[in-house]
């Protein structure tokens, strides 16, 4: 578990390794480099979004206590994360989601409420907004197998999540041969990485774990 993983999880987020994110605008604003004219593409201030590790699933049991496969009553997994995102000088960004369950005793219609979280990040590791949601699983009579879709949204400002002018002229300026910072690298330089954190914004999707839930996830 890196640095940032830890400090997001000490501010409350159930987030315990590496994020796997995927960007909401796709690839028209990765930063692209070449070697000869520097960076060529700027980033999208819109959120990215991803399910932390440990956070995609949810495992709930018969018997108070108990763990073992025996035990397993309902499991249920977040897949199929997609963002949408709206320009403007606030940028909405919606995270949709579906959520397939599996029970293992299949009598009887049941209806089972599954908790789960939205979390807004900047800069890696500090939380900015936190919001509890639910997603309603029907199982029909005899049925095993059931989905649900669920929704996280968040607000982040434009402004903040857009790096300052000065800062994209520095980074997109073009660099050529015998140029005295030619060699410099200019995503290498201290406060350049720290504007790029301050104007990095995440919109984090999980199940809402109890200690004992976040435990056994990891442990299995």
């Amino acid at each position: 578990m890196n640095a940032s993983t830890r400090r997001i999880a000490l501010l409350g987020v159930p987030l315990v390794a590496a994020l796997a994110l995927s960007a909401c605008g796709g690839k028209r604003g990765e930063l692209v480099v070449d070697d000869a004219v520097g960076v060529t593409a700027l980033r999208d201030p819109c959120p990215r979004v991803g399910i932390p590790d440990y956070t995609g699933d949810i495992t709930l049991f018969s018997a108070p206590g108990r763990t073992d496969s025996a035990a397993i009553d309902v499991e249920a997994v977040i897949t199929n994360l997609r963002a949408q995102c709206s320009d403007g000088e606030k940028l909405y960004s919606v995270a949709s989601f579906d959520v397939l369950a599996r029970r293992a005793n299949t009598s009887g219609a049941r209806r089972v409420e599954l908790p789960y979280f939205s979390t807004v990040v900047r800069g890696g590791n500090s939380v900015v907004a936190k919001r509890l949601g639910t997603v309603v699983i029907e199982f029909a009579d005899g049925q095993a197998r059931a989905t649900a879709k669920g929704q996280a949204a968040a607000y982040v400002s434009k402004a903040e999540a857009s790096l300052p002018e000065d800062m994209v002229k520095r980074i997109t300026r073009k660099r050529r041969a015998g140029d005295q910072d030619a060699a410099i690298d200019p995503l290498s330089q201290p406060d350049v990485k720290a504007a790029l954190a301050r104007a990095n914004f995440e919109l984090l999707v999980g199940f809402q774990l109890n200690e004992a839930q976040l435990q056994y996830n990891v442990r299995k």
